[in-house]
């Protein structure tokens, strides 16, 4: 359970972060807003002309009787709907890394120096291209995960009781894990921890990856929410990732600055 409130805690402190430098807050909301764009062109494309596809999808219910091919294809265009939202969740934080790499780069370094006692932040030494060629094969493999995860949990909904109830309580834990490993893989490619080993990293702490990423992924459900929140995601997930390799940290330097004014506050 302490875990589970300190994945929370980090998440809280990237928010704060960012709150208090304003100007990476400002530049970290660009590659959102146009991966939200993206996203909403397409979800309005698919409301607009899901029925459409699938009744091109299924010729074989043309000839169905009233009102069986209408149920049939409604339901069908409702749960084609219900998986584009789910992957929209899954894959917004792996489109809007890859569009934001630069951003989120220099961000997550500027977080590193500010809670580093000295002041340095681990560089990958690998050239721009490099990295986005990384960050876009593992996103792609988390991707798989994370759709075959989708499947298995759609297809337990349909389970009386349990798949109303705890599959859905289920599904945002999944996706909160595999967001965390999204966040977090901007602070440890830049430490060279492969995805495989990263995978591993967030295993062993489950409980902390939730406390963090559960909570995101309910918050991202919420239309806007996700574009506001993912610079304060990015530099949470710095932070986080430091805890996972064991790394010291000290207090941020606005914090900081208000603890020293504190203390030479004389006491009566």
């Amino acid at each position: 359970m302490r875990d589970l409130g300190a994945g929370f805690g980090y998440l809280m402190q990237g928010q704060r972060w960012v709150v208090r430098h304003g100007k990476q807050y400002g530049f970290g909301l660009l590659p959102g807003l146009i991966t939200l764009v993206l996203y909403a062109a397409a979800l309005v494309a698919l409301a607009l002309y899901g029925q459409d596809f699938t009744a091109w999808a299924t010729p074989f219910a043309d000839h169905w009787t009233s009102p069986w091919q209408g149920l049939f294809r409604g339901l069908l265009t409702v749960v084609l709907f219900a998986l584009a939202l789910l992957l929209s969740v899954v894959t917004f934080t792996a489109v809007t890394l890859l569009v934001g790499q630069p951003f989120y780069e220099s961000l997550s370094e500027k977080v590193d120096r500010d809670v580093s006692p000295d002041g340095t932040a681990p560089e990958s030494g690998l050239p721009l291209w490099r990295e986005l060629w990384i960050s876009a094969r593992d996103s792609l493999r988390v991707l798989v995960r994370a759709a075959l995860w989708g499947v298995l949990l759609f297809a337990l909904g349909f389970v009386p009781v349990a798949g109303q109830t705890a599959v859905p309580v289920i599904g945002f834990f999944v996706t909160g894990f595999f967001l965390t490993e999204e966040l977090t893989a901007v602070a440890l490619q830049r430490r060279r921890v492969e995805l495989r080993d990263r995978l591993t990293l967030l295993r062993s702490r489950k409980t902390l990856v939730w406390g963090f990423g559960t909570p995101l992924a309910v918050a991202f459900l919420v239309p806007f929410v996700a574009v506001f929140l993912m610079p304060g995601a990015v530099a949470g997930a710095t932070l986080m990732a430091r805890d996972l390799l064991g790394e010291e940290t000290g207090e941020p330097d606005g914090e900081r600055a208000g603890a020293d004014d504190q203390e030479e506050v004389p006491a009566d």
